[in-house]
C-alpha cells in the first residue's frame, strides 16, 4: 500500500473508531442525564478535585468558552459549583457538590463495566497489540 492510500485507510478507521467510542460513552451517559463532554468534566473533577475553567479546558482539549458552557449547565443540575478563591477573589474553582457522590459512584461503575466488557472481548494479546498501537501512534502525532 501506498503512502497516499495508507494515509487516507489510517484516517478513515481512525474517523471510525472515534464515532464508536463517542457512541459507546454517549449512551453509558444516557441513565445519567448528562452528555458526553459532561462526563468527561465530572470525571476529571473527581478525578483531580477543584480547578479552574483554564485547567479543566486543558485537560479535556478544549476551549474556555466550550467549558465554560458546559460547566453552567451542570451548575443548574446541581452537580458543580463555582467557588471563589480565598486568596485571590477574582480566581473561581470549579468543583463537584456533595450530592453528587452516589451518581458518581453508579456512572463510574457503569464506565468501568462498559470498559471491562469490551476488552473481554479480546484476547491479551490483541489488548496488547492495541496498546502498542495507540502508543506508536501517540508518539508520531506528538510534535
Amino acid at each position: 500500500m501506498d503512502k497516499i492510500n495508507e494515509s487516507l485507510e489510517l484516517t478513515k478507521l481512525f474517523r471510525e473508531i472515534m464515532h464508536l467510542v463517542k457512541s459507546n460513552m454517549t449512551k453509558n451517559f444516557e441513565g445519567f442525564d448528562i452528555t458526553m463532554p459532561q462526563g468527561m468534566v465530572i470525571g476529571n473533577l473527581a478525578r483531580f478535585g477543584k480547578m479552574k475553567v483554564s485547567e479543566l479546558s486543558g485537560r479535556l482539549g478544549l476551549s474556555n468558552s466550550t467549558v465554560s458552557g458546559i460547566v453552567d449547565r451542570l451548575e443548574k443540575q446541581g452537580i458543580v459549583e463555582r467557588v471563589r478563591s480565598n486568596d485571590d477573589k477574582r480566581v473561581v474553582y470549579v468543583s463537584l457538590t456533595a450530592g453528587l457522590e452516589e451518581m458518581h459512584k453508579g456512572l463510574h461503575k457503569s464506565f468501568e463495566e462498559k470498559i471491562l466488557g469490551m476488552l473481554d472481548k479480546g484476547t491479551p494479546e490483541e489488548i496488547n497489540k492495541i496498546i502498542e498501537g495507540l502508543n506508536t501512534l501517540k508518539r508520531l502525532l506528538t510534535c
